[in-house]
Formats: C-alpha cells, sequence, structure tokens
C-alpha cells in the first residue's frame, strides 16, 4: 500500500544528470535547499517514446515563468545520462527534445523512483509522477497517474502559486485572485 508522502520531508536525492550546456553533471534536492529554492520533481518513463516529449519540451518552453517563482525544474527516468543525451540532441522534429531549459536526471539504480513510490519494479520505469518540493524540503504536492497521459504544465504552474501563497485556494483559483 502506498504511503502518503504530502507534509513529509522529501526523499533526499544526489542523481547524475545532463544538464542545460549537455555536460554531465549531478543534481540534488539538498542544493536546491541550500538555494533556497522550490524544486518541481517530474518522473516520466522512458526517454524516445511519444508521451514523454510533449510534456518535457512543453516544461522546457515554460521554465522562465518557474525560474521567476524560484523553482528549478528536474526531469528524471530509469533511462542513462547517455541516453538523455541523445535524445536532447536529437532535433523535436524527429521526436527528439532538442535543446533543453533544466536537467534531465538518470535514475538507473531506480532508487529515487522507488523512494518516491513511482517505480514499476516490474517493468523497471516510473509511472508519471510529480513532486512540488518547499525549501525546506517538505513535499507539499504530488500526483501520479497512468503513463499514457502528459502532464499540463499550466496546472503544475497554478499549484507552485497557490503553494507558493501560503493561504487557502478555493477550487479553480487562479494567480491573482484572493485567498481564503
Amino acid at each position: 500500500m502506498t504511503q502518503r508522502m504530502v507534509g513529509k520531508q522529501a526523499p533526499r536525492f544526489v542523481m547524475d544528470a545532463v544538464m542545460t550546456n549537455k555536460e554531465f553533471d549531478k543534481v540534488s534536492l539538498e542544493e536546491n535547499m541550500r538555494n533556497d529554492k522550490w524544486t518541481v520533481l517530474f518522473f516520466y518513463p522512458m526517454d524516445f517514446t511519444f508521451v514523454c516529449p510533449t510534456e518535457i519540451t512543453a516544461m522546457s518552453d515554460r521554465y522562465d515563468e518557474f525560474q521567476d517563482l524560484d523553482a528549478v525544474v528536474i526531469g528524471v527516468s530509469t533511462d542513462t545520462i547517455h541516453t538523455h543525451l541523445a535524445w536532447i540532441n536529437t532535433d523535436r522534429k524527429k521526436n527528439g527534445l532538442g535543446d533543453l531549459n533544466y536537467s534531465l536526471a538518470a535514475d538507473t539504480n531506480h532508487a529515487v523512483s522507488r523512494e518516491y513510490g513511482v517505480l514499476i519494479e516490474e517493468e523497471g520505469i516510473a509511472l508519471r509522477g510529480l513532486f512540488i518540493i518547499n525549501p525546506m524540503g517538505e513535499i507539499m504536492y504530488q500526483v501520479v497517474f497512468h503513463n499514457n497521459i502528459g502532464r499540463d504544465v499550466n496546472e503544475t504552474l497554478r499549484v507552485l502559486q497557490a503553494l507558493q501563497t501560503g493561504g487557502l485556494c478555493p477550487a479553480n483559483w487562479k494567480p491573482g485572485q484572493k485567498t481564503l
């Protein structure tokens, strides 16, 4: 049975990643916390698939908005950094990603996917999970769903903004509206 994660400290991680300059380095939750940043951590099943590039590039195209909200976006799959780099070096018109504005991390040992409860053990891939973690390391938002459906970047940004208000946001709340 899945355990609740919202309201608890996020599992810490350090993962190899392809950075925006296409070099290999590491990403970590601790670094984001030290820099007083929110973390938008999202898992996707595999590189070179059909739904994944639509959401990965959509998040990248809106990255400035995440930066304006003091948030770091990290995409994660169980593929290697070498596969990530090959996909980034593939043109968007050919089902590739092209240049990205955030890092893609490699959870090749499946440890992070398992700790966040999104690993499909028998397949060795992650479900589509998204976690918003505040600068103190607390998971404030979690959504996990079937791999056939891509995420809505507008909703991710809306939820991040709602969480940052510190107030009570009613149903259908939009940025700029009053909280309760």
